[in-house]
Parts: structure tokens; sequence; C-alpha cells
């Protein structure tokens, strides 16, 4: 078989509102995409050379010139798919020669008509050639109005015509008559735009089967799920989907896939023309031009394709097929007085009617019976039903609830299906328990399920305190590095008030800083949590300790830290002897230094103190006789303090180069030191 195929490039559509009308050619397949995008596939017969009308909304019109694939089987060929155009109405109305895209007036109107003849009925019956259209201010009862006027060239010479005054106006040249009533035509024709018509021409001999499909915007199709759990048998999955047919056309006998993923899709004006602005190209007048030589051109090497790496591993199960007609108005069965009490979802008949395939890098539930489904109606399809892996516990983590934790199961995908997300109704002991959230799950995933809060079991959390413990001190390079543990050690008290025995999950955030040591394994890692796994005994109360340690440092520079802080470590038991050692040789060195600074201040005090005993001396001598007792007194002890001063110099001079040496000493010192 020949098989001739038109493919317009595939991707997301919009547009839930009006369908598609093709009788003769009637859609067979939907598939729908959790992503809100749906393919539909029509299949019908031709013969010869024919043509099928498609009807589309105006909106729809860009999403099936984007995804439109067409095929004609049997030595077919497809002709050109014809549309009408969606010309802007400024640009369709610029051909005519009235123009009437700005909408004017009836002055403006007639003033573009200039040249043109009329014949004019009203107060004065007149007939004549356009000159144009005036506007004049007229006055009346004080108040200011713009009137416009008609000036027309008649054989009486020229009249000027108050537009008020006439009733009819007639244009008298066919040519102008027939260009304003085709631009009339071009805005009416835009009013109807809500449905456009698209011809597919298919050309070949004989009967042929053919086939259209697109892309449009749909309602995502959603899942929900049913889970019945039960002492002594493993937890049953019942997983639906909501589909809805917004289409206005009705699913009759369709072949239906819902389909898992997310792809990437857009929206393109395809409809619309576009028109760019083009230069004006003034022509210009060059010297001749000496004949160019070039490089030779090199294609750029191609590099290698990658490969789609590993091979995807994915479990797929067969659902029995029910021969049936699935239709969105067909109910659920009511139970009979004669069903028994005990919920078993897989024994009622709502069995899986689908069943799973890959789709690429997709997965695709395959509905194995045909669907039935009004437009503007919805169904629910079953497309999971299987006992799966599952183990009831309770869930605490203090900030869901700080006393009582949840009702929960860890479940595992083993239905062989990816698991879109979903509510998910829980039935326990054969009454309902609670609602419950499921992510997406891929086969063979597991997740936490919770459902309710559980009264059974009450949670009170010890926090014991242990002050931060110093463990290390070392020197590096002049810095002392000091090695603390803070410790969060906290025990989790669980009283569980039932008849039985029950399994606790606790969860409790985690932080890379901070390492495990009890227990010595979490039961899991999730994100930012560890999660411990513990039973507690029927009508007694368990201690479950978690204890973590977190190792830091902080760092001290020798040189400038206190020394009384200093004598704190060298005296620390956990310090090393070496690491005290070299602490009591910094606070010698340190003392040292220290010391002679001390005597450099007070020495340079000692001379503030001279230098303004003399200011006021000096001061007190302006006042006195050059030959008085006292002004000779004051001439010797200056002259006294100016010997203390120099000999004060003397001594600060050699403090500070002591001071110098002792510096440096002690950076060598430090510099030097390496010690743990």
């Amino acid at each position: 078989m020949r098989k001739s195929t038109l493919f317009f490039s595939a991707v997301v559509l919009s547009a839930a509102a009006a369908q598609i009308f093709a009788a003769d050619l009637p859609v067979t397949r939907v598939n729908l995409f959790s992503s809100g995008v749906g393919y539909f596939q029509r299949d019908g017969v031709v013969e010869g050379e024919d043509s099928i009308e498609l009807t589309f909304s105006v909106d729809q019109i860009n999403d099936i010139l984007k995804s439109m694939v067409l095929q004609d089987f049997d030595g077919g060929t497809i002709s050109a798919v014809n549309y009408p155009t969606q010309q802007p109405i400024e640009k369709a109305l610029e051909a005519f020669a009235i123009k009437l895209g700005d909408k004017p007036t009836l002055g403006q109107l007639l003033d573009r008509c200039r040249g043109s003849r009329v014949e004019l009925t009203g107060t004065t019956n007149l007939a004549g050639l356009i000159l144009g259209v005036e506007e004049r201010s007229v006055v009346v009862d004080e108040k200011s109005y713009k009137v416009e006027y008609l000036n027309l060239l008649t054989d009486d010479g020229i009249r000027r015509v108050d537009l008020d005054s006439v009733r009819d106006i007639k244009l008298t040249d066919p040519r102008l008559n027939e260009e304003l009533t085709a631009a009339l035509g071009v805005l009416a024709r835009n009013l109807d735009s809500e449905k456009k018509t698209v011809l597919v021409r298919f050309k070949g001999s004989d009967k042929r089967n053919v086939r259209v499909g697109y892309m449009l915007e749909m309602p995502i199709w959603k899942t929900s799920y049913r889970l019945v759990l039960s002492d002594d048998r493993p937890p049953y999955l019942q997983g639906w989907a909501n589909v809805e047919n917004t289409t206005d056309e009705d699913w009759r006998n369709v072949r239906l896939s819902l389909v898992s993923g997310r792809p990437i899709s857009f929206i393109q004006d395809l409809y619309t023309p576009i028109y760019i602005p083009r230069p004006e190209v003034v022509p210009e007048l060059y010297t001749s031009l000496r004949p160019q030589e070039y490089a030779e051109g090199r294609i750029a090497g191609e590099g290698g394709r990658r490969g789609r790496g590993a091979d995807r591993e994915m479990m797929a199960k067969r659902a029995p097929s029910l021969a049936y007609e699935m239709d969105a108005n067909a109910g659920v069965a009511m139970a009979s007085p004669a069903v028994p009490q005990e919920m078993r979802l897989g024994e009622t008949g709502a069995a899986s009617i689908a069943t799973s395939t890959d789709a690429g890098e997709l997965f695709r539930y395959d509905i194995a019976t045909p669907v039935t489904l009004e437009r503007k109606k919805a169904a629910m399809l079953p497309i999971v039903g299987d006992e799966v892996e599952g183990e009831k516990l309770s869930i605490y983590n203090p900030a869901a609830h700080g006393k009582y934790p949840l009702n929960g199961l860890m479940l595992t995908n083993t239905s062989g299906l990816h698991l879109m997300q979903g509510p998910v109704t829980v039935f326990d002991d054969n009454t309902y328990a609670g609602d419950a959230r499921l992510p997406d799950l891929k086969p063979g995933e597991k997740r936490l399920l919770s459902y309710a809060l559980d009264l059974g079991v009450a949670v009170d959390i010890d926090r014991k305190s242990h002050p931060t413990q110093l463990t290390a001190v070392r020197i590096a390079k002049g810095t002392l590095i000091v090695i603390n543990k803070s410790v969060d050690h906290r025990v989790y008290n669980l009283n569980n008030k039932l008849d039985k025995s029950r399994t606790v999950m606790i969860e409790q955030p985690m932080s890379d800083d901070w390492k495990l040591v009890e227990p010595a394994e979490p039961f899991e890692k999730a994100d930012n949590m560890y999660r411990f796994k513990t039973i507690v005994t029927a009508k007694k109360t368990d201690a479950y300790p978690v204890r973590f340690e977190f190792i830091h440092s902080t760092h001290y520079g020798l040189s400038d830290m206190d020394l009384g802080q200093i004598r704190i470590y060298q005296r620390n038991a956990e310090i090393t002897r070496s690491v005290r050692d070299a602490l009591a040789e910094v606070i010698k060195l340190r003392s040292n230094l220290d010391d002679t600074r001390r005597q450099i201040q007070r020495k340079e005090q000692t001379i503030r103190e001279i230098d303004s005993e003399q200011s006021r001396i000096r001061e007190n001598m302006k006042a006195l006789p050059r030959d008085s007792d006292v002004f000779s007194r004051y001439v010797r002890k200056l002259d006294d303090q100016e010997n203390q001063i120099e000999s004060l110099r003397s001594e600060l001079e050699q403090l500070r180069q002591q001071a110098d040496r002792q510096q440096k000493a002690l950076e060598d010192y430090l510099l030097s030191l390496n010690v743990e």
C-alpha cells in the first residue's frame, strides 16, 4: 500500500469552543494529554477526485495550520488545502478607492469623493460635481456649533449646501457605487468571522481510505483513586480517569487513549497575513567597481549525534478488556441487598478497561473498548484496578501535628502502570477513612500517603539539654582553632493506646552539618528529612531516642586575643600537652610585650604632664619681674624639667625598640606554630 502524507508541524493548539463538523469524515481516535492537548483523528473513504469540508472556529485555524496531518492511502495524493484568508480589515479596505478603514463621517466620505457627480434631494434638489466639504462655525443662542457644507459645481455655478438640509444623496458614477458597495461588503463579511471552512482535496481513482489528524487544546484528563485497606489482604487500588468532551461533536465509538506527559506547547499565528514595511530605494550612481575575489568556502564539520542513553525500563500490565461500549450516560449498577458488606472493588465489575503502553517519552493508557461520549458531557473511565504493595503505619511529623501522628500507608506502585497524581479516597475496614494525595508515581516507586489523624498513638518529645562541649584545640600559624561539639538529643515517647502494636514512622528535619549518631542509620532519607521506623508495643509507651551531633570550629587570632581567654583554654584538660605549652609561651611573650607597652604609655604620660606644667610656669613668668626670686626659681625648675624630659625620651626610645623586638619575636613564634 502506497501512502502519501502531507504534514504540518504538530504542537499544541487552542479553543475548546467550536469543534469540527464533517459527517463524511467522523472522529475515530482521540488522544488526550495530561498537558491540556488533544489529538483528533478522522477516517473515511473518498472516491476519485474528492474534497472534504471541515468547519473550524477562527481561533482554531492557527491550530489546524500548525498541526494538521493528511493521509491519502491506496495510491491517492493530496492536493492543496484551501482556507479563507484572514487579511486584516484595514489592509483589505486600502484596496478600494473610497477609504472606510477609519470610520469616516458623511462629510468626510463625500470629501473623499471629490470630482464625482452626485444628486441631492432635500430642502433643495441639486446635481453637480463635488468640490469638497468644509466646516464652519455657526452661533445660535450665543452657542457655537460646527456645521458641514458640501460645495458643488452645478450648471448654474458653485453652490454651498448645508448637509443637514440634505435627505438623500445619490452617487451617479456606477464605478464609484460598486467600489463603495464592495468595501461595505468586506466590512459585513468581517462581522461573520466565527466559523471558517477548510477545504481538503484528495486526488486519485477508485475508492480510497483517507485520514485527517490534528491537535486541539482540550481540558486535561484527571485521575482519582480508591484505596481499600484490609488487615488480611493487600491494599487494592482502583483508578478512574475523568474525561470531558468539550467539543461540539459527539464521539461515537472512538478509540480513546489517555497520555501522561508534558509536551512543550505554544500558539503561533499562521492565519493572519503578515506585512512588513519595505524601504523605498532611490537609484544612485556609482563609479565602476573592480571585480571582487573571495576566499574558498568550507563547510563546517558536523558533530556526532548523541544517543538516548541507557534503555528505559518500563513495566506494562494489560488489564482485562470489557466487551461493552463505554457511554458517558451509562451509570454504575447499584448494589443489591445480596451484595456482601466487605468492600472488594476488584470483584464488583469495575475492572480496568485500559491497557498501558510506552509512547516515546510519555506513558499512555489505551481504552480497550470504543468510547461513546456526547458533546459537552464527561465520563469516568476505570484505568487502574489491582492489588498493590503497602504497609499501614502511623506517620509522625511535629510540623503536621504536635501530639498525634497521621494514619498512613507506605505504598509501592506494583501496578506496572504510571500513576498520575490525583486524590485518593481511602477505605479502611469497609469504612471511609479519609482522603490522601497521590503524586506522579512510576512503576516500582514508593511513597508515603497520609489520610487521617491517628488518635490511637500520642507522642511527647523530650528535648535533652547538652552544653556545647570542647573537643579539641589546635594552633596553625598564629590562629587558635577551637573545635566544639553541639548535640541535638530528643527522645520520642510513643504512647500506644490500642490493643495491637503499631508501626510508627518518625520524620525529623535533617541538615548536612549535623551527623546522625543514634540510631546509626535512618530507615530512609527524603528531601531534607530523616525517617525513623519503629514498632510500638500495644498498651505501652516506648521511647525512641534520636541524637545528632554538630562539630564546628571557631578561629581566634592569638596576636590580639584576650589573654584571660587564652589562659582559660590553656588550663582546659581537653587540650594536648603540646598545645598547652605553646599557649603558655604565647602568654609569656604577650605578657612581656604588654608590660613594655605599659611602660611606654607611663613614660609618654609623664612627658605630657611635664609639658603641661611647663606651659603653666611660662604663663606665670610673663607676669613676674625678671629679677624676682620667684622668676629665678621658675627658671631653675624649667631647667630641671628639660633634663628630665631628655632622660625620659631616651628611655622611651629604648622601650620602643624593645617592644619592636618583642613584637617580632611574638610574630615569628606564632607563624612557626603548627600544633595539635
